[in-house]
């Protein structure tokens, strides 16, 4: 990678170690920026995008991208969802993260955006408030970011690590996620086989959002996915969001009847592609908008 900002963002932030971003993942942009995938993460980075002065809300918003924890659509479910939301008015920013693989541990993806949002409010962006918008696998991730750190994995963390907490998050806006179904015992396809590499198929045993929200504590959720959805099923949005009013959460669910998996923010030509708009008004009943 040539670039020092492969997203021609305003902001781009090592995670950890303050190194080049030059080799830290491979970008294919061969389709365009917009429709970007990334590979290869061996060191994470957050690219942040100023908001619309216009709209300006002092909140920020951490963007995580699906890919099925094996690449990340960086263009489509990062930057143009980055792009969405700027206008409205937040700082968003979207986290190029590393995969559960035999070398980064299952809990990799969980820590990276842990991180982005200690470094979010550590860069003084915080403001008032910071929330997550996660699509696919980066649903699951961003539901994740709802619950409690897996104490199976805390054991594995010195004190000073554990010690260290997330600022709370104001809301999240998850779609079309894998939130619980791809966990052993919970598929609803029969049969179905365990997920490789094994580290990913941990993670998702491991981080079950939907029966691990805390209670009293989980963030207003806007939730979007397709009924027709082959890939993931549907049932997870039901899933999640009566672990949302288990713990007493603010949820709204949206199902379309007929869309594709991946819908994102660029699908034209069906009523999917009005759910940003109905996302929109329900960040403004909120008071999340300026």
């Amino acid at each position: 990678m040539s670039s020092s900002n492969p997203l021609h963002a305003d902001y781009a932030w090592p995670l950890y170690d303050n190194l080049p971003v030059t080799d830290a993942f491979h970008l294919d942009t061969s389709h365009s920026l917009d429709n970007a995938v990334a590979t290869r993460v061996t060191q994470p980075w957050l690219f942040g995008f100023k908001p619309n002065p216009t709209h300006r809300t002092n909140r920020s918003i951490l963007i995580l991208g699906g890919g099925g924890y094996i690449e990340l659509m960086v263009g489509r479910e990062g930057i143009q969802v980055a792009r969405w939301l700027s206008n409205l008015g937040f700082t968003a920013f979207v986290l190029i993260h590393r995969f559960p693989t035999a070398e980064t541990g299952s809990q990799a993806p969980l820590d990276d955006a842990r991180r982005a949002l200690q470094l979010i409010d550590e860069k003084g962006f915080g403001g008032e408030g910071i929330g997550v918008c996660g699509l696919s696998s980066g649903g699951h991730l961003a539901a994740s970011l709802l619950c409690a750190y897996p104490a199976v994995w805390r054991r594995n963390k010195s004190s000073e690590e554990e010690e260290v907490g997330i600022p709370k998050l104001r809301f999240a806006i998850i779609g079309y996620a894998p939130i619980c179904t791809n966990a052993a015992g919970r598929q609803v396809i029969s049969n179905k086989p365990a997920l490789l590499p094994r580290e990913k198929q941990e993670l998702y045993d491991v981080v079950q959002p939907d029966v691990q929200l805390e209670s009293g504590a989980a963030a207003p959720v806007f939730i979007v996915y397709a009924g027709n959805d082959g890939v993931v099923p549907v049932v997870n949005a039901y899933r999640l969001a009566e672990g949302m009013v288990r713990v007493g959460g603010s949820v709204e669910v949206h199902v379309f009847a007929d869309a594709p998996h991946g819908f994102a923010v660029d699908t034209v030509g069906l009523p999917v592609s009005g759910w940003m708009g109905m996302c929109e008004r329900w960040l403004r009943q909120g008071g999340f908008l300026g």
